[in-house]
């Protein structure tokens, strides 16, 4: 990164460029953007939260790109054809996508830890990084999530943390492959399974990124990161595990709450104020990481107490007239399963509605969407689809909602085709009752907790 730059970021309110952003700025560029979200007059509060940082927002039609001296980083969601990408071509700006800039940071950190795997990234980046922040490292800290710990008035949209430590932990994506470009120390996989790409081509890539890491974080209880510890050298492994007591760190004695779960990690009393199986697994994985980097793990387990989670990931938005509304990132199969099973350990009908994030990964995804959702709801529970995320373009429409719906209503699960998200919410409502719990999921689209806030108002 060149400090003495100016970085134009379009799509800035974007969940992987709003903390990148912050972090390019933290390290003294100056820094501006666009976004079309803003540009469609939504998400008011995050684009002011940027202008209150000093960051020049613009129209989406490249007026904000002026000279070559700038930088232009672009998400992945912006095309070729957007104002900016035309403008930043015919004044010779360069160009770095958004993992390009990530990576060059990350990379140039004294302790990059990287926190990969199909689910549960961002919550094990969360806690490592509030662990770190805790033991005094000054970490810090790139995130797809809102770090609830880090929230305060002046940093309302906290996925990002900049510290002046050693440590850079950052959370690294496999989607689109561009897991590729880092060399962290320390690098965490926490489970591999269908999501984006296909499974060969998943252990491939978190093979190769593993190899790379002089230390790796290895979860035992997955099927997939349980044959790559075996095929790694001893040396580079730091394994953890509920199940197989030769892991270096072992859980045991769970106990859930509603909102909250407890264990022991190697003997060593941990409670997390959030709830759920997959949580205590995510917390042996950030223990772990944070042992790989120096700290002991009492001194861990007494951070993770402090540790408050994430925005998005199983999040009491509020009750009303007995309801319960949760608002959740769960996208994939895997993300799905891990929420049903935590609301089904405690009773309540569940009402879910659910917004898939893609008609490609809804292809990709279909089987397993269709058993997931089948094997996780309960009699009497309701699934309720919308039409996918879509920004335009040329994406296969080959499957949708309705394909996913027909599926789970023929394996005996009540399941509903509402594509508006609007009405799908108000017949939700609608049916509610005391005791029920009505969970809104879906990636992409941070509106989702707008709308998961209406529906308490409307229950009201």
């Amino acid at each position: 990164m060149d400090a003495a730059k100016s970085y134009f970021f379009v799509g800035i309110g974007g969940s992987g460029m709003l903390p990148l952003a912050l972090i390019v700025q933290g390290r003294g560029a100056a820094v501006a953007g666009s976004d079309r979200t803003l540009d469609q007059g939504r998400l008011a509060p995050k684009f002011e939260f940027l202008r209150q940082r000093g960051i020049d927002l613009f129209p989406q039609d490249g007026s904000g790109l002026t000279g070559a001296d700038q930088i232009v980083v672009a998400s992945a969601a912006v095309e070729e054809t957007v104002p900016d990408i035309v403008r930043a071509k015919a004044i010779g700006a360069q160009r770095l996508s958004r993992p390009q800039l990530l990576a060059d940071l990350f990379n140039g950190a004294a302790l990059p830890i990287a926190v990969g795997g199909t689910s549960g990234k961002s919550t094990v980046t969360g806690m490592i990084g509030w662990i770190l922040h805790s033991c005094g490292r000054d970490p810090t800290v790139m995130n797809g999530a809102v770090m609830k710990n880090f929230v305060s008035a002046q940093a309302p949209f906290a996925s990002a943390l900049v510290g002046n430590g050693d440590a850079f932990v950052s959370e690294v994506d496999e989607s689109d492959g561009s897991i590729a470009l880092y060399r962290p120390k320390i690098a965490v996989l926490n489970n591999i399974t269908l999501d984006h790409k296909s499974l060969d081509e998943l252990r491939r890539l978190f093979g190769d990124f593993a190899m790379k890491a002089e230390t790796v974080v290895l979860n035992l209880d997955d099927d997939e990161t349980r044959l790559l510890a075996a095929a790694l050298p001893a040396q580079k492994l730091a394994t953890y595990s509920f199940e197989d007591e030769s892991a270096g760190l072992v859980g045991s004695d769970v106990a859930e709450e509603p909102w909250a779960i407890s264990f022991k990690a190697n003997g060593v009393p941990v409670r997390l104020r959030i709830p759920g199986r997959h949580n205590a697994e995510n917390a042996l994985a950030a223990l772990a990481a944070a042992r790989a980097a120096g700290i002991t793990l009492e001194e861990a387990a007494a951070a993770l107490a402090g540790f408050t989670g994430l925005r998005r990931r199983f999040e009491k938005v509020g009750e009303a007239d007995g309801v319960t509304v949760i608002d959740d990132f769960g996208h994939n199969p895997d993300k799905i399963a891990a929420t049903l099973r935590t609301l089904h350990a405690f009773p309540g009908r569940l009402l879910v509605l659910f917004q898939p994030h893609g008609y490609g990964p809804l292809k990709t995804m279909k089987d397993e969407l269709i058993a997931t959702f089948a094997a996780g709801l309960a009699p009497g529970d309701l699934l309720v689809l919308t039409a996918p995320v879509y920004y335009g373009g040329t994406t296969d429409r080959s499957v949708g909602s309705a394909d996913i719906v027909a599926g789970v209503s023929e394996r005996g699960r009540d399941a509903e085709h509402i594509p508006d998200r609007a009405e799908a919410a108000r017949r939700l409502t609608a049916l509610a009752r005391p005791g029920d719990r009505i969970v809104v999921m879906g990636a992409r689209d941070d509106t989702l907790t707008q709308l998961a806030e209406e529906m308490v108002a409307a229950l009201g």
